[in-house]
């Protein structure tokens, strides 16, 4: 189960209209569609999973036209925050959020087919069991060929490699002893195990990675 987003992991504002205003999320908003544009499918179905306030998915919606986006996220509030920017954007490329606990098992055959399988800035906030699960569950998701683009802070080999690294992942081990960050050799090993072929490792802003997977032809 997706839990609660712990207070030091994310902080969202609310505003007069019902959506949720993360300052992190404008701040990653265009280096990840930078990314996407460089390693996103052209064409298809685009899912993303935990959404979270919206701010992200209308920003990849705009800027990738020709897929079509569904976001999708567990918390009612988060997914009122979607739709309300949803609405707003007005793009006809743009879905309204579903509900998806993306850490539960059985949600890949109920989501077959998708080009592009989207996740930021969650594998640190769920335990390494139901990080498995959602791996396993999106490879089930993917149309072949079909694309996983996994972003946000990872350890590398087994080490955590600033000192803003080791505080975050320290302080979310002492709000869940079961989350914080995955390493990055691990979340490869998991992808392989579940079908998928790692393709690139990116390096992004704020000592981020993207990992890009793709599930094979068949």
């Amino acid at each position: 189960m997706i839990r609660p987003v712990p207070e030091t992991a994310s902080i969202a504002t609310p505003t007069n209209d019902g959506r949720l205003n993360a300052p992190s999320a404008e701040r990653n908003r265009q280096p990840l569609c930078d990314l996407l544009a460089k390693v996103a499918p052209q064409t298809g179905s685009a899912l993303e999973i935990a959404s979270g306030t919206g701010q992200h998915v209308i920003a990849f919606a705009a800027c990738l036209p020709d897929l079509t986006w569904q976001p999708t996220e567990p918390d009612p509030t988060r997914r009122a925050s979607i739709d309300s920017y949803v609405t707003e954007a007005g793009l006809p490329n743009l879905l309204p959020a579903r509900d998806l606990d993306a850490a539960a098992p059985g949600w890949g055959a109920a989501h077959q087919g998708q080009s592009l399988i989207v996740l930021i800035n969650l594998l640190h906030l769920i335990s390494t069991a139901e990080a498995q699960v959602l791996i396993d569950e999106a490879a089930l998701a993917l149309a072949p060929n079909g694309r996983f683009v996994v972003y946000g802070p990872f350890m590398r080999a087994g080490e955590l490699t600033s000192e803003g690294d080791e505080r975050f992942h320290a302080s979310l081990r002492t709000t869940d002893p079961d989350i914080g960050y995955k390493d990055d050799f691990d979340v490869l090993d998991w992808a392989q195990a579940a079908g998928l072929t790692p393709l690139e490792i990116i390096e992004m802003p704020a000592n981020n990675l993207a990992i890009v997977l793709q599930k094979p032809a068949i």
